[in-house]
């Protein structure tokens, strides 16, 4: 793997790593709410509400990782 700095090769590796640190985030966002709706199906609703709120924060982590990743990324066109 190259990642010489100023090259081509680092930018791309950087923003694909920007891309996959969001998409890591959306994954985990997606899990935490399959876990709410999970234990709202059971009726532990405080279980399912730590959930949501679990979910929500990975939410608007990965928003914001996204927006950097994408901000990144038109930086280097």
């Amino acid at each position: 793997m190259l990642l010489r700095a100023g090259s081509c090769t680092y930018g791309t590796y950087m923003a694909n790593n920007d891309h996959n640190k969001a998409a890591e985030l959306h994954e985990n966002a997606a899990k935490s709410h399959r876990a709410a709706a999970e234990q709202h199906s059971k009726g532990d609703h405080a279980k399912g509400m730590e959930h949501s709120k679990s979910a929500q924060q990975h939410s608007q982590s990965a928003n914001k990782q996204s927006d950097q990743a994408h901000a990144k990324s038109q930086q280097q066109k």
